[in-house]
């Protein structure tokens, strides 16, 4: 009995502690400027205070995302030209990378490894699966073991056009 007591007791205090190690991001927080002039206007924000709270969950998702690829990024899509985990598999994945970047110059090409001993070759950064298709037809003509996969992809580069 007093287990059960000691048991709901450690469960409480648990989940009030890790209630509690969240930090809440105000929505008014990030639209203050540095420079406190008194004569620029006033910003009030009216709006429910859950839209805060999903704020900061966006916030802490996109930052999980930069600590498990080590890079800042976000969600889309690649191409995977390449995957096997085979003796030589290293000297196969550079050598398809290699016939990639002859073949399709302007588009860039990435070898990742996972455990336990894959070697693999993703290509692209689509944001889309709409736009991953339309190069995929093309590419899949000269790698007929490509297949779209959803990975996390760098920023598209907005200034050119």
């Amino acid at each position: 009995m007093i287990r059960k007591y000691f048991l709901i007791l450690f469960i409480l205090n648990f989940s009030a502690l890790s209630g509690s190690a969240q930090s809440l991001v105000k929505t008014s927080d990030l639209f203050k400027r540095p420079d406190s002039n008194i004569h620029i206007g006033k910003l009030n924000i009216i709006q429910n205070p859950a839209i805060d709270s999903l704020i900061g969950r966006y916030i802490l998702m996109n930052t999980n995302i930069y600590l498990e690829n080590g890079y800042y990024g976000m969600e889309g899509f690649r191409i995977q030209i390449y995957s096997s985990s085979n003796r030589n598999a290293r000297e196969e994945s550079n050598r398809a990378r290699a016939e990639f970047m002859i073949r399709f110059p302007d588009i860039v090409s990435y070898p990742l490894y996972a455990d336990p001993g894959y070697f693999k070759i993703r290509v692209g950064d689509f944001r889309t699966k709409t736009e991953a298709t339309k190069l995929f037809l093309i590419i899949s003509k000269e790698f007929p073991d490509a297949y779209l996969v959803p990975d996390i992809i760098n920023f598209p580069d907005l200034n050119t056009k």
